[in-house]
């Protein structure tokens, strides 16, 4: 499911993110939301989480 509406999206879900520094490469990150940081119900790019390991990025894949 891709990540570009804020409904789909909860803290506690498992995601893969992308963090701004593996843009052009496209390299996805895995992890848990702690907390949702795009307030438009949907974005693009894929809304912009911070993980539980504190990595910030947008979301391309729910995996839940």
């Amino acid at each position: 499911m891709p990540g570009t509406r804020r409904e789909n999206i909860s803290p506690g879900k498992a995601v893969r993110v992308v963090q701004k520094q593996d843009q052009r490469s496209g390299k996805l990150t895995e992890g848990v939301v702690a907390r949702l940081l795009t307030n438009s119900p949907t974005h693009p790019h894929g809304i912009k989480v911070k993980l539980e390991d504190g990595t910030v990025g947008r979301v391309k894949e729910i995996l839940d």
